[in-house]
C-alpha cells in the first residue's frame, strides 16, 4: 500500500517509520526540503538502533529504507497514495485548503485523514467534494502507544470507518472507532485526569511528585499527569483546555495554577521549568512550594480518668 504522510515533524516521522516497518510505501512530505531531510535523517537513523538493539533485522532494516522516501511536492507525495495523512495542520480551513488539493491529485477511494487532535474532522472534511473519504486517525504515540483513534465525522461512510479500522489493524497498532467531538476521547481523558491533579496541588492536598507518584505506582500508569503535562507544554496544555471548555462546559475550565505557570513563562520541560524543575529533558525536583500539611510534633495527652 502506498501511503502519503503529510508533514516531517514529530507526529508525521512517527507514522512514517510505523508505515514502513509494516511493509507500506510512504512519501515524506512537507514544503521545506531541510525539513524533509531531517525527518528521514531521523527515521533512518531510528531504524539503525533498532538494527543495533536486534529489534529488526539488517535485511528488514533495509527494506524499510527503500520504501521510504522524502518529497516537498504535494502531487508527488500523493500521486500513487491510498492514504493520505495530514499531521501539521491544526486549523480547519487551511487544512480544507489541503484536502481540496489532494482530492484533485488522488483516485476517488483514496482515504483521507487528518492526525490532529485538536482538528474537527467534520470540518476538515468540508474541504471535499466527496467529504466520505475523510477520517481522523489519531495517534497518541506512533512508535510507543499501540492506541490509534479512528474519528468518524459527521459525512464518514461505513465503508471508509472499516478501510480506516483496517488500515491501522495492518500497521500493527489498535484502532478504536470514536465520533467526531471537541478533544475526542483520549484528549479529554488525558486533560480530565490532569486537571483533577493541579487541582490537588493547588489545593495543598499533595506535592506534585506525591500526585504523579499516586498514578504511577498506585495504577501503573507510565508517567504521572504532571510530569506528562510539563512534557507536552503547559501552553498547549492551556490553549486546548480553553477550547474545551469554551465546547464542553465549565468541566475543563484551566485551573489557576496552569494559567500563572503559563503567563510567567514556565511552560514545562522545554522551557526547563513548570511543574518541576528539568535538567537533560528529565525532571529534577518539584517547581512548586510543599503543601503545608498539619502534624502534630506530639500526641495528645491521656485524658483524665
Amino acid at each position: 500500500m502506498d501511503v502519503a504522510v503529510l508533514g516531517a515533524g514529530p507526529l508525521g516521522r512517527g507514522v512514517a517509520q510505523v508505515c514502513v516497518l509494516a511493509g507500506h510505501d510512504v512519501s515524506l512530505q512537507d514544503a521545506e526540503a531541510n525539513v524533509v531531510m531531517d525527518g528521514i535523517d531521523v527515521v533512518e537513523r531510528r531504524l539503525g538502533d533498532l538494527e543495533a538493539a536486534d529489534d529488526l533485522s539488517m535485511e528488514a532494516h533495509h527494506d524499510a529504507l527503500h520504501r521510504l522516501d522524502g518529497t516537498t511536492g504535494l502531487d508527488a507525495a500523493v500521486a500513487e497514495a491510498e492514504v493520505v495523512v495530514e499531521t501539521a495542520l491544526t486549523d480547519a480551513d487551511e487544512i480544507q485548503g489541503v484536502f481540496a488539493e489532494v482530492e484533485d491529485l488522488t483516485d476517488r477511494d483514496t482515504l483521507v485523514a487528518t492526525g490532529r487532535p485538536a482538528v474537527a474532522v467534520t470540518a476538515a472534511a468540508a474541504g471535499l467534494r466527496h467529504p466520505d473519504r475523510a477520517v481522523g486517525l489519531l495517534f497518541r504515540d506512533p512508535l510507543e502507544a499501540p492506541l490509534v483513534e479512528v474519528v468518524a465525522a459527521e459525512q464518514t461512510t461505513e465503508e471508509t470507518a472499516d478501510r480506516a479500522v483496517a488500515f491501522v489493524e495492518g500497521i500493527d497498532r489498535h484502532p478504536i472507532l470514536v465520533r467526531d467531538t471537541p478533544g475526542v476521547t483520549t484528549t479529554r481523558l488525558a486533560l480530565a485526569q490532569e486537571v483533577e491533579a493541579m487541582r490537588l496541588v493547588t489545593d495543598g492536598v499533595a506535592s506534585v511528585p506525591s500526585v504523579d507518584e499516586a498514578l504511577v505506582l498506585g495504577f501503573d500508569a507510565p508517567v504521572g499527569p504532571l510530569e506528562r503535562a510539563d512534557r507536552a507544554g503547559l501552553d498547549n496544555r492551556l490553549a486546548t483546555l480553553e477550547y474545551l471548555a469554551e465546547s464542553l462546559g465549565s468541566r475543563f475550565e484551566p485551573p489557576a495554577v496552569l494559567e500563572d505557570l503559563v503567563a510567567a513563562g514556565r511552560t514545562g520541560a522545554a522551557a526547563g521549568e513548570g511543574f518541576y524543575v528539568w535538567e537533560n529533558s528529565e525532571p529534577q525536583e518539584s517547581a512548586l512550594p510543599e503543601p503545608d500539611i498539619p502534624h502534630r510534633e506530639a500526641g495528645p495527652d491521656d485524658p483524665v480518668r
